[in-house]
Protein backbone atom coordinates (compact mmCIF):
# COMPACT_ATOMS: atom_id res chain seq x y z
CA UNK A 1 0.00 0.00 0.00
CA UNK A 2 1.38 3.49 -0.82
CA UNK A 3 2.56 5.55 2.11
CA UNK A 4 -0.29 7.51 3.66
CA UNK A 5 0.31 11.26 3.47
CA UNK A 6 -2.36 13.51 4.97
CA UNK A 7 -2.99 15.72 7.96
CA UNK A 8 -5.39 13.07 9.34
CA UNK A 9 -3.32 9.92 9.03
CA UNK A 10 -5.18 8.04 11.74
CA UNK A 11 -8.54 8.71 10.01
CA UNK A 12 -7.30 7.17 6.76
CA UNK A 13 -5.96 4.15 8.64
CA UNK A 14 -9.23 3.89 10.56
CA UNK A 15 -11.31 4.05 7.39
CA UNK A 16 -9.20 1.41 5.66
CA UNK A 17 -9.45 -1.01 8.58
CA UNK A 18 -13.21 -0.38 8.74
CA UNK A 19 -13.47 -1.18 5.03
CA UNK A 20 -11.62 -4.44 5.54
CA UNK A 21 -13.97 -5.43 8.34
CA UNK A 22 -17.06 -4.58 6.27
CA UNK A 23 -15.72 -6.50 3.26
CA UNK A 24 -14.86 -9.43 5.52
CA UNK A 25 -11.13 -9.28 4.86
CA UNK A 26 -10.81 -9.07 8.63
CA UNK A 27 -13.40 -11.61 9.80
CA UNK A 28 -15.44 -11.58 13.02
CA UNK A 29 -13.35 -12.92 15.86
CA UNK A 30 -10.12 -12.67 13.87
CA UNK A 31 -6.94 -11.35 15.47
CA UNK A 32 -5.65 -8.23 13.73
CA UNK A 33 -1.99 -7.88 12.71
CA UNK A 34 0.24 -6.33 15.37
CA UNK A 35 0.62 -2.58 15.72
CA UNK A 36 4.14 -2.74 14.31
CA UNK A 37 3.00 -4.81 11.31
CA UNK A 38 0.18 -2.35 10.56
CA UNK A 39 2.56 0.59 10.95
CA UNK A 40 4.91 -0.95 8.39
CA UNK A 41 2.06 -1.71 6.00
CA UNK A 42 0.54 1.79 6.16
CA UNK A 43 3.87 3.58 6.38
CA UNK A 44 2.91 5.51 9.51
CA UNK A 45 4.03 5.59 13.13
CA UNK A 46 2.86 3.18 15.84
CA UNK A 47 1.20 6.13 17.58
CA UNK A 48 -0.99 6.73 14.51
CA UNK A 49 -1.98 3.05 14.38
CA UNK A 50 -2.81 2.97 18.10
CA UNK A 51 -4.99 6.06 17.74
CA UNK A 52 -6.91 4.54 14.83
CA UNK A 53 -7.38 1.25 16.70
CA UNK A 54 -8.54 3.10 19.81
CA UNK A 55 -11.17 4.91 17.75
CA UNK A 56 -12.40 1.62 16.29
CA UNK A 57 -12.69 0.08 19.74
CA UNK A 58 -14.73 3.07 20.93
CA UNK A 59 -17.15 2.62 18.01
CA UNK A 60 -17.54 -1.11 18.66
CA UNK A 61 -15.75 -2.49 15.59
CA UNK A 62 -12.76 -3.90 17.46
CA UNK A 63 -12.13 -5.20 20.97
CA UNK A 64 -9.01 -5.81 23.02
CA UNK A 65 -8.36 -9.09 24.82
CA UNK A 66 -5.62 -8.49 27.41
CA UNK A 67 -2.55 -10.57 26.69
CA UNK A 68 -3.83 -11.71 23.28
CA UNK A 69 -4.35 -8.65 21.09
CA UNK A 70 -7.06 -6.81 19.17
CA UNK A 71 -9.92 -8.71 17.54
CA UNK A 72 -12.86 -7.91 15.26
CA UNK A 73 -15.92 -7.62 17.48
CA UNK A 74 -19.08 -9.55 16.75
CA UNK A 75 -21.78 -6.97 16.05
CA UNK A 76 -25.28 -8.20 16.89
CA UNK A 77 -28.14 -5.91 17.77
CA UNK A 78 -31.23 -7.12 19.60
CA UNK A 79 -34.48 -5.24 19.16
CA UNK A 80 -37.11 -5.45 21.85
CA UNK A 81 -40.15 -3.56 23.01
CA UNK A 82 -39.41 -0.46 25.03
CA UNK A 83 -39.50 -1.15 28.76
CA UNK A 84 -37.30 -0.57 31.79
CA UNK A 85 -36.05 -4.15 31.47
CA UNK A 86 -37.51 -7.55 30.62
CA UNK A 87 -41.12 -7.52 31.68
CA UNK A 88 -40.91 -11.11 32.83
CA UNK A 89 -38.25 -13.62 33.72
CA UNK A 90 -40.00 -16.13 31.46
CA UNK A 91 -39.43 -13.86 28.46
CA UNK A 92 -35.72 -13.71 29.24
CA UNK A 93 -35.57 -17.51 29.44
CA UNK A 94 -37.23 -17.91 26.04
CA UNK A 95 -34.74 -15.60 24.35
CA UNK A 96 -31.79 -17.92 24.74
CA UNK A 97 -30.29 -20.97 26.43
CA UNK A 98 -28.39 -20.88 29.69
CA UNK A 99 -28.89 -18.56 32.61
CA UNK A 100 -30.21 -15.24 31.27
CA UNK A 101 -29.90 -13.30 34.56
CA UNK A 102 -26.63 -13.25 36.48
CA UNK A 103 -26.28 -11.48 39.82
CA UNK A 104 -22.97 -9.61 40.06
CA UNK A 105 -23.26 -7.80 43.40
CA UNK A 106 -25.41 -6.76 46.36
CA UNK A 107 -24.12 -3.68 48.15
CA UNK A 108 -25.29 -0.67 50.14
CA UNK A 109 -24.85 2.57 48.21
CA UNK A 110 -26.27 6.00 47.58
CA UNK A 111 -27.68 6.86 44.16
CA UNK A 112 -24.88 8.88 42.62
CA UNK A 113 -26.02 9.56 39.06
CA UNK A 114 -27.39 13.12 38.83
CA UNK A 115 -29.83 12.02 36.10
CA UNK A 116 -31.98 10.46 38.85
CA UNK A 117 -32.94 13.96 39.97
CA UNK A 118 -35.72 13.69 37.38
CA UNK A 119 -37.36 11.13 39.67
CA UNK A 120 -36.71 12.95 42.96
CA UNK A 121 -34.76 9.88 44.10
CA UNK A 122 -33.76 9.41 47.76
CA UNK A 123 -30.37 10.72 48.87
CA UNK A 124 -29.71 8.20 51.62
CA UNK A 125 -28.06 4.78 51.47
CA UNK A 126 -30.06 2.09 49.67
CA UNK A 127 -29.74 -1.59 48.83
CA UNK A 128 -28.03 -1.81 45.40
CA UNK A 129 -28.52 -4.89 43.21
CA UNK A 130 -26.54 -5.36 39.97
CA UNK A 131 -27.48 -7.94 37.32
CA UNK A 132 -26.31 -8.88 33.83
CA UNK A 133 -29.03 -9.96 31.38
CA UNK A 134 -27.87 -12.12 28.45
CA UNK A 135 -29.33 -13.49 25.24
CA UNK A 136 -27.66 -16.51 23.63
CA UNK A 137 -24.99 -16.13 26.33
CA UNK A 138 -24.19 -12.60 25.10
CA UNK A 139 -24.59 -9.84 27.73
CA UNK A 140 -26.96 -7.19 26.38
CA UNK A 141 -28.15 -5.31 29.47
CA UNK A 142 -26.57 -4.31 32.78
CA UNK A 143 -29.23 -3.53 35.37
CA UNK A 144 -28.52 -1.60 38.58
CA UNK A 145 -31.47 -1.37 40.98
CA UNK A 146 -31.81 0.62 44.21
CA UNK A 147 -34.27 -0.51 46.89
CA UNK A 148 -35.12 0.44 50.48
CA UNK A 149 -32.85 -1.09 53.14
CA UNK A 150 -35.95 -2.36 54.97
CA UNK A 151 -36.42 -5.15 52.40
CA UNK A 152 -36.64 -8.55 54.09
CA UNK A 153 -34.00 -11.26 53.58
CA UNK A 154 -36.45 -13.66 51.92
CA UNK A 155 -36.91 -11.27 49.00
CA UNK A 156 -33.19 -10.52 48.77
CA UNK A 157 -32.46 -14.24 48.45
CA UNK A 158 -34.55 -14.29 45.26
CA UNK A 159 -32.24 -11.80 43.52
CA UNK A 160 -29.69 -14.50 42.74
CA UNK A 161 -31.86 -15.98 39.98
CA UNK A 162 -34.35 -13.29 39.00
CA UNK A 163 -34.58 -9.67 38.06
CA UNK A 164 -35.45 -7.39 40.95
CA UNK A 165 -38.89 -6.56 39.57
CA UNK A 166 -39.71 -10.23 39.04
CA UNK A 167 -38.57 -11.26 42.51
CA UNK A 168 -40.59 -8.48 44.13
CA UNK A 169 -43.73 -9.40 42.20
CA UNK A 170 -43.31 -13.05 43.22
CA UNK A 171 -43.16 -11.92 46.84
CA UNK A 172 -46.40 -9.96 46.52
CA UNK A 173 -45.27 -6.43 45.66
CA UNK A 174 -47.70 -4.72 43.28
CA UNK A 175 -46.53 -1.88 41.06
CA UNK A 176 -48.98 0.73 39.84
CA UNK A 177 -46.80 2.75 37.46
CA UNK A 178 -43.37 3.13 35.86
CA UNK A 179 -41.44 6.28 35.03
CA UNK A 180 -38.75 6.17 32.33
CA UNK A 181 -35.94 8.44 31.25
CA UNK A 182 -33.96 7.38 28.16
CA UNK A 183 -30.60 8.90 27.38
CA UNK A 184 -27.13 8.07 26.05
CA UNK A 185 -23.97 8.22 28.13
CA UNK A 186 -20.55 6.55 28.50
CA UNK A 187 -20.71 3.17 30.22
CA UNK A 188 -20.30 3.07 33.98
CA UNK A 189 -17.24 1.33 35.37
CA UNK A 190 -19.33 -1.71 36.29
CA UNK A 191 -20.91 -1.90 32.83
CA UNK A 192 -17.47 -1.63 31.21
CA UNK A 193 -16.42 -4.75 33.09
CA UNK A 194 -19.68 -6.58 32.35
CA UNK A 195 -19.50 -5.98 28.59
CA UNK A 196 -15.73 -5.90 28.16
CA UNK A 197 -15.85 -2.43 26.63
CA UNK A 198 -13.38 0.45 27.02
CA UNK A 199 -13.76 3.58 29.11
CA UNK A 200 -15.96 6.12 27.33
CA UNK A 201 -17.85 3.51 25.26
CA UNK A 202 -21.35 4.87 24.49
CA UNK A 203 -24.39 3.16 25.92
CA UNK A 204 -28.16 3.43 25.63
CA UNK A 205 -29.55 3.94 29.13
CA UNK A 206 -33.04 3.55 30.56
CA UNK A 207 -33.43 5.10 33.99
CA UNK A 208 -36.59 3.96 35.74
CA UNK A 209 -38.71 4.30 38.82
CA UNK A 210 -41.12 1.50 39.69
CA UNK A 211 -43.85 2.92 41.91
CA UNK A 212 -45.60 0.38 44.12
CA UNK A 213 -49.16 0.48 45.40
CA UNK A 214 -47.57 1.15 48.80
CA UNK A 215 -46.90 4.91 48.51
CA UNK A 216 -43.68 4.59 50.54
CA UNK A 217 -42.07 1.94 48.34
CA UNK A 218 -40.31 2.56 45.01
CA UNK A 219 -37.52 0.90 43.07
CA UNK A 220 -35.06 3.11 41.22
CA UNK A 221 -32.73 1.72 38.59
CA UNK A 222 -30.75 2.11 35.43
CA UNK A 223 -30.29 -0.33 32.55
CA UNK A 224 -27.20 0.14 30.38
CA UNK A 225 -26.65 -1.45 26.96
CA UNK A 226 -23.79 -0.88 24.49
CA UNK A 227 -25.15 1.34 21.71
CA UNK A 228 -24.52 -1.36 19.09
CA UNK A 229 -26.05 -4.25 21.03
CA UNK A 230 -29.64 -3.27 21.82
CA UNK A 231 -32.36 -1.15 20.25
CA UNK A 232 -35.84 -0.47 21.61
CA UNK A 233 -39.08 -0.29 19.68
CA UNK A 234 -42.50 1.03 20.59
CA UNK A 235 -45.94 0.82 18.94
CA UNK A 236 -48.70 3.27 19.75
CA UNK A 237 -52.31 3.15 18.63
CA UNK A 238 -53.60 6.47 17.29
CA UNK A 239 -57.19 7.59 17.88
CA UNK A 240 -59.34 6.73 14.87
CA UNK A 241 -60.00 10.41 14.11
CA UNK A 242 -56.28 11.14 13.85
CA UNK A 243 -55.21 8.17 11.77
CA UNK A 244 -53.89 9.13 8.34
CA UNK A 245 -56.14 8.42 5.37
CA UNK A 246 -55.05 5.56 3.12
Amino acid sequence: MPKVVASTLHEKVRNEITRRVIENKYKIGELLPSVSALADEFGVSSITIKRALRDLQSTGILRTVPGLGIFVRERRRFVRELDFCFTSFGEAQRLGPGRPVHLTSITRERIGDPAFSAFDAPTGTMLCIRNIVSVDEMPIMFDTSYLPLSLNDKVVDEFGDKLVSEALRDQGTCFRSTKLLIDAAPASEEAQQAFGIPNGYPTLRRLYQLIAVDPFFSVFGIVESPFDRLACSIELDLPTSKRPKS
